[in-house]
């Protein structure tokens, strides 16, 4: 008999405000990461259940619509104050589902807060214009009206942040929002439902369906859907932007990136190879803002190579549950073994494998792998050319500047870069030449805060808007513009007091 203590939790959809168990009687593993042993089983959608839920999220769409901006933003204010006295147990359940140690999950939150706050100023960011005057007794002005309907399609990676992203702006604007998050790690979606439902939000108007292809496709497919949001790989974002817009769906699909960081020789060198080592090796890679390629510009290369691999060994691993560890195990064993594939075969395609993250010893069953660093790498290895999405930091010699901007202008992808340097004019041009949707400065992961919006160039997003901020207020509403006429009041039949023309 299996013992009930050790039996995984049984997960369930979130539907008009409360848990729902599946009924497709499909289910996917949730696997505790640091301990590879499977801990929860999570419902996967079938389309039925997909139509089910749009059906009701539509019916609460029509009730939430006319909610007052004030009242909108109250329960805003409210959700805000409950994710921050419940952070803690928050960030336990991301660090239980997705590895990564309670410091990481702590921040990934706090960014998180961010855009529940920048929500909090909707009857602001809902302000219509007015033209008084257009034509003689005419005046013209327009309002931003809610979609419907609209869903989310998050990735593992952020369980927290990412939703947060969506569905803050979505809510707020007037739209009933379904989020479909990743079935590895989903019990940061279920936590943060129920904190809207106390926070006052009315049943319905937040739908947490689990799935897998099946759920999205249904989603992408549903003639009630107006509009989905996905962060996540290149190819699903092109799936996802192709066929939602096939459909006649507004869509915006975030999706992966190469950032690469330039370093030049006027450089501070400790404080490159500090950034170089926590933008890559945090999270355990696993963040599409990452720098997954220093480019060494000049005679830099070996003082920065050396610095970064000095401090490398520092990097404490091990589960993210426990005091003083910096960096947990991957998602899962698939991909923490393809991960490393990209380490075995860098030395075949002509790289130097300065430090090999698969020698050290790692914790217990895992699924971890420590930092590796990867000296003397080119366009045209796999090592440089893939999106690897995990702590493997790869190095990049030039000579120039120029090239170094060719290098990142080449690249297929365009989501974040970064330069450190001194001096200001040459930071200003790289700003002005580099064609990448995110720049930093001195700055290793320029993620945009939440009042400005959150995309990449080229292969990095499908569609037009970027995320959060004042794209996501345009992205969750329609535009309509009216233009009125009124009789002259000096013409009424009711004498009000106005002068006649005679």
């Amino acid at each position: 008999m299996t013992d009930t203590a050790t039996r995984p939790t049984a997960l369930s959809h979130w539907l008009n405000g409360q848990p729902t168990a599946g009924t497709s009687g499909r289910t996917a593993a949730v696997y505790n990461p640091a301990t590879g042993q499977v801990q929860a089983e999570v419902p996967l959608a079938s389309r039925a259940e997909v139509d089910a839920a749009v059906q009701a999220a539509r019916a609460a769409a029509k009730a939430w619509r006319p909610v007052p901006l004030g009242r909108r933003a109250e329960i805003m204010f409210r959700f805000r104050a409950l994710i921050d006295q419940r952070r803690d147990e928050l960030a336990r359940i991301i660090t239980r589902e997705h590895g990564k140690v309670h410091s990481d999950a702590l921040g990934e939150i706090a960014r998180g807060l961010e855009n529940v706050d920048y929500a909090c100023g909707i009857p602001n960011l809902l302000k219509g214009g007015y033209s008084e005057s257009a034509s003689t007794g005419v005046d013209v002005y327009s309002i931003q009206q809610p979609l419907g309907v609209v869903a989310g399609i998050t990735p593992f990676n952020f369980p927290a942040m990412v939703p947060l992203w969506m569905m803050c702006n979505a809510l707020a604007c007037g739209n009933a929002f379904i989020l479909k998050p990743s079935e590895k790690d989903p019990s940061a979606s279920l936590f943060l439902a129920s904190l809207l439902r106390e926070a006052g939000l009315p049943d319905g108007v937040l739908t947490v369906l689990h799935g897998d292809k099946e759920a999205v496709d249904a989603l992408l497919e549903h003639p009630d859907v107006a509009a989905i949001s996905f962060v996540g790989s290149t190819p699903v974002a092109r799936y996802i932007y192709e066929t939602g817009t096939r459909h006649g769906k507004r869509v915006q699909a975030l999706g992966g990136a190469k950032n690469h960081m330039v370093v030049l020789p006027d450089a501070d060198i400790s404080m490159a190879a500090d950034a170089a080592v926590s933008a890559a090796y945090g999270s355990a890679g696993e963040r599409c803002m990452a720098i997954s390629v220093v480019v060494a510009v000049g005679g830099v290369g070996d003082r920065l190579v050396q610095a970064i691999q000095e401090r490398i060994p520092n990097v404490q691993v091990g589960p993210g549950d426990e005091a003083g560890n910096e960096m947990g195990p991957l998602i899962s064993r698939e991909h923490r073994d393809k991960v490393a594939g990209y380490v075995a075969g860098a030395e075949a395609e002509g790289a130097q494998l300065l430090v090999d993250g698969r020698e050290d010893a790692v914790p217990g069953e895992g699924f971890f792998l420590k930092p590796s660093l990867i000296d003397h790498t080119q366009p045209g290895m796999r090592c440089y050319d893939d999106e690897i999405f995990g702590p493997v930091l790869s190095v990049t010699r030039v000579d120039t500047y120029e090239q170094a901007l060719q290098l990142v202008n080449d690249n297929p992808y365009g989501n974040g870069t970064a330069i450190f340097t001194r001096d200001g004019g040459v930071a200003r041009q790289f700003q002005f030449d580099c064609e990448v949707g995110m720049v930093g400065i001195n700055v290793p992961i320029p993620v945009p805060v939440a009042y400005y919006s959150f995309g990449g160039w080229k292969a990095s997003l499908f569609g037009d808007t970027h995320m959060y901020g004042p794209d996501g207020i345009r992205f969750y509403t329609r535009s309509k513009v009216i233009t009125s006429r009124w009789p002259d009041p000096a013409t009424s039949k009711v004498n009000l007091g106005f002068p006649t023309n005679g």
